[in-house]
């Protein structure tokens, strides 16, 4: 960051700094009311697993299209800009659950939840550079994990909020439902559906207040950086660059691991726990995202001895070990090795992120937005492991997110050594 002329004083940009941390925990509720969604929707819609992950796909596809006019308005107009953008975008979504649930509609759900994800990839595109950027580039690993710890927080209440104001648990089989008259059958579909309305609704108005507070906090200009020496610079020479590369395939690998794990953990604990209801499933998911938290504090902390790299592959490998238990044993122990890998997945986003962007120099902003366009990955693989699913038992589809991790594993293995200035 640009320091002060002599004999002015330094802006302060506390006030933006405590504005981009809480971006952080609101895409965190967001992402995570997915999780919720998921049950809910295959429920009050009656689908199938791969119709489920719809939901994910929609959701992803947003992020995937516009992280690269997100990085192109922050270039622009700088960070505040993209900011108040994505509040704006991600308000708005979440308030079109109201006129979605009223019209019973799971195509207008998906569609509300494409500008939603719309609005986090302007959030998530511009916040993660500005994180990494204000300070020394050398903790930029670290600084970011730390302003990312928000993001399990914001999780967890998403699920909270879930878990109490949209899972009914009123569970009816197929023969309770069948026995049902016709107009009891869809008063209890059009009351699953009716539940998602109220805390979308709340969600949305929160977020433009967030968007209105963000019009008037100061921001650093996009000058303040390095857009100077970005002009001119292509987004082509991005593929010059074998480690941004590889972290963004490392980045597809990951987020399609923890959205897919997350997304099926109800589904998993229901299937293979005989008499587990939605709200005790819910329940495991919970405890999944606050082991999470605790992993991303943990790893954190960690970082001040180890190295970014080094710690990302142990982590990795302790991931693809439990998801690969959860794959192959299954039952209740499968469950709790699925739970239990969250607190390995903690660190992983954020670091892959910061090791990607090491060395980029005045790439740097072209290089985060490659990365979170690869965030497609949970669209992706949450549609293969609703497919395998369908086909083999939700069990068989934790294998996908232990290839996943080999991936990763293979990603941090060879970002040990440093890499070069662009």
């Amino acid at each position: 960051m640009a320091s002060a002329s002599p004999g002015q004083p330094r802006p302060n940009y506390l006030p933006a700094i405590a504005l981009t941390v809480s971006l952080f925990f609101l895409w965190g509720v967001a992402n995570n009311l997915n999780d919720i969604l998921i049950a809910q929707f295959k429920k009050a819609f009656v689908l199938s697993d791969f119709g489920t992950s719809f939901v994910q796909q929609v959701f992803y596809l947003g992020y995937f299209l516009l992280a690269i006019p997100a990085s192109l308005l922050m270039r622009a107009k700088g960070y505040k800009a993209a900011i108040v953008t994505g509040l704006l975008l991600y308000g708005c979504g979440a308030l079109l659950f109201y006129p979605a649930a009223l019209a019973s509609e799971y195509a207008l759900f998906l569609a509300a939840l494409f500008v939603i994800a719309a609005g986090l990839a302007f959030l998530e595109t511009s916040a993660n550079p500005l994180m990494t950027e204000l300070g020394d580039p050398a903790g930029a690993a670290r600084r970011i994990n730390w302003a990312q710890a928000a993001n399990p927080l914001g999780a967890i209440s998403g699920i909270l909020i879930g878990r109490h104001f949209i899972l009914s648990g009123i569970e009816h089989d197929e023969a309770a439902l069948a026995a049902m008259g016709e107009a009891q059958r869809l008063a209890f579909y059009r009351a699953e559906v009716l539940a998602v309305q109220g805390p979308y609704l709340v969600l949305g108005l929160v977020v433009l207040a967030f968007a209105a507070a963000a019009i008037v906090v100061r921001f650093p200009e996009g000058e303040t950086f390095d857009d100077g020496e970005t002009r001119g610079r292509r987004f082509s020479e991005l593929f010059g660059k074998p480690r941004l590369l590889f972290a963004t395939l490392a980045q597809f690998f990951y987020v399609g691991a923890q959205v897919g794990i997350w997304s099926y953990t109800i589904r998993y604990a229901q299937a293979n726990v005989p008499g587990m209801g939605e709200h005790a499933a819910a329940d495991m998911l919970f405890v999944s995202l606050v082991l999470f938290a605790i992993g991303r504090f943990v790893g954190t902390t960690l970082m001040s001895r180890i190295a970014p790299a080094p710690l990302l592959a142990a982590f990795a490998t302790i991931a693809l070990a439990l998801s690969a238990v959860a794959g192959l044993v299954g039952g209740q122990a499968g469950l709790y090795a699925l739970v239990a890998a969250s607190f390995f997945m903690s660190i992983q986003f954020p670091t892959i992120f910061a090791l990607g962007v090491e060395g980029l120099g005045p790439l740097r902003k072209w290089g985060s937005s490659l990365i979170i366009m690869a965030i497609i990955g949970g669209a992706g693989l949450t549609a293969l492991m609703g497919l395998v699913s369908d086909r083999a038992g939700i069990a068989t589809a934790m294998l996908v997110p232990a290839a996943a991790f080999a991936v990763i594993l293979l990603f941090a293995l060879s970002a040990r050594k440093p890499a070069t200035l662009a």
